[in-house]
């Protein structure tokens, strides 16, 4: 039987804490030498930054950030130095609308229920993780920008905790365009969180769809 054999480094706890064996573990995937890009969501840039100061060099290194307006109308998140030290790296800054939310979700906001697009989200979170939703976005959102082809590529996110926000999942995938959402493939976990808290999680999910689909 044809097949190949790969480990998952699973984290005891998702967070920030895992970010530098995250960077690790994708070098050694990148010295495979079979993959050219990798896309990083990286809200401020700092977690982008480590990951450039690694790799910058040696791939197509795609940061995702969130859009301007995100938290604060008319305000974007990044620091706008690292941002010119990643362009001087050779580095791509994606910044768009989030692909699993975007529009609907100022719709479900305005009006209750909740979208098809909200509920997709929801499931990735719940059944894989915060961190694989992420990447799985951040890396649709890349190839929307242009900044990968349709080609096989790296993805990490991570998960925003009381610590702060910092990578702890990557995947190499398969990447696709929103309106071919289908079309993308995750071919194999590199890192992901073992365990989640899935109390803390649960009650603000619980929290959050009860708001939403409240009518």
């Amino acid at each position: 039987m044809n097949g190949v054999s790969r480990s998952i480094f699973y984290f005891n706890q998702a967070g920030i804490d895992n970010t530098d064996k995250v960077i690790e573990i994708v070098y050694k995937r990148l010295k495979e030498g079979d993959i050219r890009s990798v896309v990083v969501a990286s809200s401020s840039g700092a977690t982008g930054l480590k990951f450039a100061k690694e790799m910058a060099r040696e791939t197509n290194l795609v940061i995702v950030s969130t859009h301007p307006g995100y938290s604060t109308p008319g305000v974007w998140n990044f620091d706008l130095n690292i941002l010119k030290e990643l362009e001087s790296m050779g580095c791509k800054v994606v910044k768009q609308s989030h692909i699993l939310s975007g529009l609907e979700r100022s719709i479900s906001t305005k009006f209750s229920g909740a979208s098809h697009t909200e509920v997709l989200a929801e499931a990735l979170r719940s059944l894989l993780g915060v961190g694989l939703k992420v990447a799985i976005e951040c890396a649709i959102m890349a190839a929307d920008s242009g900044a990968i082809p349709i080609d096989k590529a790296i993805a990490v996110g991570g998960t925003s905790t009381q610590k702060g926000r910092g990578a702890d999942c990557a995947i190499v995938v398969w990447p696709s365009h929103f309106n071919n959402f289908f079309d993308f493939r995750v071919l194999e976990i590199l890192a992901k969180p073992f365990r989640r808290d899935t109390k803390r999680e649960g009650l603000e999910r619980t929290l959050t769809l009860t708001s939403a689909l409240s009518t």
